[in-house]
């Protein structure tokens, strides 16, 4: 049987638990499938997965690198779906060398996968970002618009154009590896689809495990691989422990073109095939090319086409440049296939820095090995002191003498918080390095957001907020990290509003909710695009930031819904509530409350307003009465907690309403008049300051002055012949809740006279259900008598009935209520309730016409209606 090696593409490649490379690809996925919201960081639309594209680099300004030097780069297309770039890759290698002088030898990679663009960078010295966020072990995605940094001076903004048609398109190609080597049993390798990765995890090359350990290990599992350029095969190293060779030469930083008959080592000696390469026109399917295969192959007695290593699918990009550095510990050291003396010279000060250590340590181990005991035991006392003096020093060295591998140590051994602090202390006195400035960034985030969403998660927005000031402080010197820090603070701020509300579909608090929903629109609105490219940055910093991103994006969304919704008709309703109160029609705050109410069902606040309402009508009601008690009881109640109300408290008050200091001396006038101290409180009543009050108070004191005589003389009638008659007569005039001193003085006599009593009211509604026939027969009181400019004899009789009317109903009910009448006053409530119905409409009519009426053509129609001193006159005895 033929045994094939199958590869699939990255979506369906199954990875084992804690997979490096695993989580790798998942962190990629992310931003791939994330719903962004509006203004979101992709700037142009993305081609669809399967389409070809080119990806086009133009170059883009930077403050670092002069202006003459940027006007000579030139914009690069990139018509395949693998780019190199380094300082001897073309076409940097021909750009001028002050503006390339930051790009490593083997520097990064952009590559197309699946229709989408990453960039990896491969160990490069000065670094890679991608809109300012460093690329590290992970491959980056790349969008149109992004901006790609190679060091801190070179940059390129990306763009996206549909792939040029080519003419000459070159024709698909096969490799044959064949074995070198007939007697270790290697089966051939046919390359159908590149990439190719090569790596002692895949199977092509763990087959071999159990009978060749050390030789499978001398491969590593990022190796090399094998791709496709401009129609021709290339071999690129990974920078593999044991190295890549090409026709007997180790590879460099550059990848080399495969021809046919070369041969291609992996490690070592061991791994070792001729290449063989298939491309003609007759040569169009695998089992040709295995066919050809297996004839030139025809010199080895125990070659079989049966055993054969087929990679019928491609290896992904995306595994090749996932980065695992602790997966690279785990290969062994070929020391044959290590660079040859002449070839250390050439490589760099750490590696031969390393070698060096390496040949001390290992004469180290051969003094230690001693047959002598006491030799050898002189020789480890040494030693370990030797050793002492020299860590010490090393290190005191190490760290005294550069700033920067200080806080590369610390990055790399992830002492984020401590390289925050030499970054930041560094940046004080060197505000533009910006290699220091993007360590100092990333330490920032890593060493801080991870707590901050800790206490996002429980709440804890105190201690959030606490960690955000830590950033700021350990970012001070560094710039680039206030936005990032700003878009931090305001996603707690938006959950913590989010949280207190009860979750994002709890209810909208009207005249509570619309500021902080406000302030949270109004910073994203500002710049979204530009928010949602510092989030992203922080993602990549921190990649356990992208759920709690996602989520503040969609309690986003759902307030950007809201305010659409329910602050517009807010707004609406708040305007309708104003141009009621303006009106002083009570009656259609309630009417448009009530519809509100039914239309949107998760508006909140509605009680508010209601109770301010309510506060507000008493306030109205006492105003067009004949006394100051009920203004002043309505005034000590009225806590109004709503804007509109609370401005229409404030016109009052300057206006109709006495100020606080007159109702402060109403109050002993009350005292005194609910003791029984008549004269005390008309005396008190008389003293008070004049104002447009002042009406009201001269009804109250007429009424006090009649309530007082009258009780005086029913005193001296104690006994007499119609004393019966002055009592009912006397409790007719009494307002109950304001003269509760009086009626409370001859409450036991008006019981006992209860038949009589009764007989007295029913007269008093009927006569009341007399007058108010003889008012609705005459038409009522129309508008355009209400606005007369004088007071017609129709307007007077109209009033007069209707006031008698209603005195008589009020007079009446209130006997059958303190005799406790009730099927009476069950018989007559409904006619006293349609005449109190009348004439509060007639006087809130007038109300309205203030602003046409003279003020005093005004109060004398008032005072016609239900109140004054005529008024008075018919109810006293």
């Amino acid at each position: 049987m033929t045994s094939m090696t199958a590869r699939s593409n990255l979506s369906m490649r199954p990875s084992l638990p804690g997979d490096p490379l695993a989580r790798a690809r998942q962190r990629l996925d992310v931003p791939c499938d994330m719903d962004m919201a509006q203004g979101s960081s992709v700037a142009e639309q993305q081609p669809s997965v399967g389409e070809a594209f080119d990806v086009i680099l133009k170059p883009a300004p930077h403050p670092e690198l002069a202006r003459e030097l940027a006007d000579k780069l030139t914009e690069i297309r990139i018509d395949e779906n693998l780019f190199a770039i380094g300082r001897a890759e073309a076409p940097f290698d021909t750009s001028p060398p002050e503006a390339v002088a930051q790009l490593s030898r083997r520097h990064a990679r952009i590559f197309i996968e699946h229709g989408f663009v990453y960039i990896a960078d491969l160990g490069s010295k000065n670094g890679t970002a991608v809109n300012g966020t460093p690329v590290r072990e992970t491959p980056a995605r790349i969008r149109s618009g992004d901006i790609i940094s190679f060091g801190s001076r070179l940059s390129y903004r990306a763009q996206f154009a549909p792939r040029t048609r080519r003419l000459d398109a070159p024709k698909p190609i096969g490799i044959t590896l064949a074995p070198q080597r007939d007697d270790v049993g290697l089966q051939p390798i046919e390359l159908a689809q590149f990439p190719f990765l090569v790596s002692k995890t895949d199977d092509t090359f763990a087959r071999y495990r159990a009978q060749y350990p050390h030789q499978v290990n001398y491969v590593s599992r990022r190796h090399a691989h094998v791709f496709i350029k401009g129609g021709a095969p290339f071999v690129e190293d990974l920078g593999s422990t044991n190295g890549t060779f090409v026709n007997g030469e180790r590879l460099g930083a550059s990848a080399v073109e495969l021809k046919n008959g070369d041969t291609l080592a992996f490690g070592g000696t061991h791994f070792a095939y001729k290449v063989q390469l298939h491309g003609d026109e007759g040569e169009s399917t695998l089992t040709e090319m295995v066919a050809q295969a297996a004839a030139a192959q025809s010199h080895h007695d125990d070659f079989d086409s049966d055993k054969t290593t087929f990679v019928g699918s491609a290896h992904s990009f995306l595994d090749i440049f996932c980065v695992d550095q602790a997966a690279a510990r785990e290969d062994e050291v070929n020391e044959e296939a290590q660079p040859a003396p002449a070839e250390e010279k050439r490589q760099d000060t750490r590696q031969a820095k390393r070698s060096k250590f390496s040949l001390f340590v290992g004469e180290l181990r051969r003094a230690l090995a001693s047959d002598d005991p006491h030799a050898a035991r002189r020789t480890r006392i040494i030693v370990a002191c030797v050793l002492a003096v020299f860590v010490a020093g090393g290190a005191a060295l190490f760290y005294s003498g550069s700033p920067e591998r200080q806080a590369k140590s610390l990055m790399a051994d992830g002492e984020f918080g401590e390289a925050a602090v030499v970054t930041n202390d560094y940046l004080k006195t060197h505000p533009k390095d910006a290699q220091f400035a993007a360590m100092n960034t990333e330490a920032v985030l890593k060493s801080n957001v991870p707590r901050w969403l800790a206490a996002l998660k429980t709440g804890d927005f105190a201690n959030a907020n606490a960690i955000i000031a830590q950033m700021r402080t350990l970012a001070a010197n560094n710039a680039d990290v206030h936005s990032l820090v700003d878009e931090l603070e305001w996603i707690g701020k938006l959950e913590s509003f989010v949280m207190s509300r009860g979750g994002a579909d709890a209810p909208i608090r009207m005249y509570a909710d619309e500021p902080r929903i406000g302030a949270i629109l109004k910073h994203w609105e500002a710049d979204a695009s530009g928010h949602q490219r510092d989030l992203d940055r922080i993602a990549g910093y921190v990649p356990e930031f992208r759920d709690p991103y996602a989520l503040a994006l969609s309690h986003l969304r759902k307030l950007q819904s809201d305010d659409s919704v329910y602050l517009a008709a807010i707004d609406r309703l708040n305007a309708s509530i104003v141009k009621s109160l303006g009106q002083d029609d009570a009656d259609a705050i309630n009417a448009t409350l009530k519809e509100y109410a039914d239309k949107y069902p998760r508006l909140a606040g509605l009680d508010r307003v209601r109770a301010d309402l309510a506060a507000y009508t008493d306030l109205r009601r006492g105003l067009i009465g004949a006394s100051l008690a009920p203004v002043a009881a309505a005034a000590a109640k009225a806590k109004f907690s709503t804007p509109p109300f609370q401005e229409k408290f404030r016109q009052m008050s300057a206006g109709p309403l006495p100020p606080p200091d007159v109702l402060a001396q109403y109050t002993t006038v009350s005292d005194a008049w609910n003791r029984g101290q008549s004269a005390q409180a008309i005396d008190a009543l008389q003293k008070l300051p004049q104002g447009t009050w002042s009406p009201m108070v001269q009804k109250e004191l007429a009424h006090k002055k009649s309530v007082a005589a009258q009780f005086a003389d029913l005193q001296k009638a104690r006994g007499s012949k119609g004393y019966e008659d002055a009592v009912l007569s006397f409790y007719e005039t009494l307002d109950l809740d304001a003269d509760s001193f009086y009626a409370k003085a001859v409450a036991p006599e008006v019981a006992s006279l209860k038949d009589k009593a009764i007989g007295r009211a029913q007269m008093l509604m009927a006569q009341a259900q007399t007058l108010w026939q003889q008012y609705r027969t005459n038409g009522g009181i129309g508008g355009s008598q209400r606005l007369e400019s004088g007071v017609s004899d129709t307007f007077r009789t109209q009033a007069r009935l209707l006031t008698d009317a209603q005195d008589a109903a009020t007079r009446g009910m209130r006997i059958f209520r303190q005799v406790k009448a009730d099927s009476a006053t069950a018989k007559w409530s409904a006619l006293a309730s349609e005449i109190d119905t009348e004439a509060d409409l007639q006087r809130r009519s007038l109300q309205d016409l203030r602003m046409v009426l003279e003020p005093g053509l005004l109060n004398t129609k008032l005072s016609l209606i239900g109140g004054g001193a005529n008024s008075e006159a018919r109810r006293t005895p």
